[in-house]
């Protein structure tokens, strides 16, 4: 049997990071009823025209996007997983991460879900963690790491646009 693998070394910087920070959170139900709350609380200050509605509208909208931001950026410089790539082994097992001496394997029925965003692709290696694929990364492995993906994972667990 033919085994096909992908390889390929990601370096994770603050952006990456923010871009998974963003995701999660808003899709999360904190997120969402957050946005919508803002963004009531935003109409009901164009409605009223009390513009304390604006400003505390703003403070909500503005809040979460301005601490991720902050949040990544400070884990970024802080933990030392981030400070040298990462080496990703797709195969027909799952997915191994590796760095140094260190290496972790997740097999992919232990997958959660795969997303993507404009930036990355996301997999979920549990409902909290994941791996980052930076696109701007990946080259030409963009494809073979969907395949890959789509291919090992049942496809209500993967949301992946191009």
């Amino acid at each position: 049997m033919d085994t096909k693998t992908v390889e390929l070394d990601v370096k994770i910087e603050a952006n990456d990071l923010y871009d998974y920070m963003l995701r999660h959170s808003y899709n999360s139900a904190a997120g969402m009823i957050g946005s919508c709350f803002g963004a009531l609380i935003l109409i009901l200050a164009v409605m009223t025209q009390q513009w304390v509605y604006l400003i505390f509208a703003l403070i909500i909208l503005l809040y979460l996007p301005w601490t991720l931001f902050f949040r990544s950026r400070r884990q970024v410089l802080s933990n030392p997983s981030f400070q040298q790539p990462l080496h990703y082994l797709l195969d027909d097992q799952g997915l191994t991460i590796s760095q140094g001496e260190d290496s972790v394997q997740y097999l992919w029925e232990e997958m959660h879900k795969a997303v993507s965003t404009g930036k990355s692709i996301i997999l979920y290696t549990s409902p909290m963690n994941a791996t980052i694929f930076p696109k701007r990364q990946m080259e030409e492995q963009k494809v073979a790491v969907i395949e890959m993906i789509s291919t090992h994972m049942p496809p209500a667990k993967v949301k992946i646009r191009n």
